[in-house]
């Protein structure tokens, strides 16, 4: 009898304790940033050197990759192209998250959801909520791969309609809470709140409970809050939680050593984040 495959959460969970780590890190490639070695490299081999020096660099410390779909498009069909080459050259053993923050009606996320799971072999992708619970039923459907659900995002522009009271609180509050129970119905959906907002990792949390993954981007050169985000944010079992990172590893140095910077930085907030956890509950 054919086995049932993790639901996704599940699969997080058990990855998470596997590889000791909580490191998300984005790969946004920006040419304008790249270090001098790569620069100075033809157009047509700058982008693959960079992710695949970062991926190599980092993989020791990282449990999740994050990919921005902005930063592959502006290369146009070629960007997709190195999209598609470093999902596969990751591997199956780290957590693969398109970050597009997609939301249409249900048609069209069947359609997102075969272009991103089954045609990238991502395991995630970020989501909005804007047009209603409704639109997520082909992404439940599929419990092995998972979404997060923008709720509470690191930006200063996040206040402007996240925090518009609603009779459930803050509507960023009635989100989550909403994605508690897809959580509980379909065992493959998360939240993403900023690191710069630390209360509301903690409150968020506390509504979604055990389990349920949060995706935190604001980490490094956004300035979120790192120390409060750990302690509040992690589970019971010390987990429950990606920190994810882009700019402040991806773009460490500017000369040689760039890729051995990277992975410097990785290891140190790696090792960071699992200092801030000690003790609450990593042997579970």
């Amino acid at each position: 009898m054919a086995s049932v495959p993790l639901r996704f959460n599940e699969r997080v969970d058990r990855l998470l304790k596997q590889r000791d780590s909580l490191l998300c890190v984005g790969l946004d490639p920006d040419p304008a940033k790249y270090p001098r070695p790569i620069a100075r490299m033809a157009a047509g081999r700058r982008h693959r050197a960079f992710l695949d020096g970062i991926v190599r660099a980092t993989r020791p410390y990282a449990a999740a990759y994050k990919m921005q779909l902005g930063a592959f498009l502006q290369f146009g069909a070629k960007g997709i192209e190195e999209l598609e080459r470093v999902v596969r050259s990751i591997g199956p053993d780290r957590i693969k998250i398109l970050d597009l923050k997609a939301n249409d009606i249900p048609n069209t996320m069947r359609l997102y959801h075969a272009g991103i799971i089954r045609g990238l072999r991502f395991d995630a992708m970020t989501v909005t909520p804007w047009l209603g619970w409704e639109s997520f039923g082909p992404l439940l459907d599929d419990p092995a791969h998972g979404f997060f659900v923008v709720a509470h995002s690191s930006n200063p522009g996040a206040p402007d309609f996240q925090e518009i009271p609603t009779p459930r609180g803050p509507l960023w509050q009635a989100v989550v809470g909403e994605v508690r129970e897809l959580a509980h119905r379909g065992g493959n959906a998360g939240v993403v709140i900023g690191a710069t907002y630390p209360e509301a990792v903690r409150q968020a949390r506390e509504i979604l409970g055990n389990g349920v993954p949060i995706l935190v981007p604001g980490v490094g050169a956004q300035g979120g809050a790192l120390s409060a985000t750990v302690r509040d944010g992690v589970d019971a079992r010390g987990r429950g939680l990606l920190v994810s990172a882009s700019r402040s590893i991806l773009y460490a140095a500017a000369g040689e050593d760039w890729a051995r910077a990277a992975g410097e930085e990785a290891r140190r907030l790696a090792t960071q984040v699992n200092q801030l956890r000690s003790g609450v509950g990593r042997g579970r």
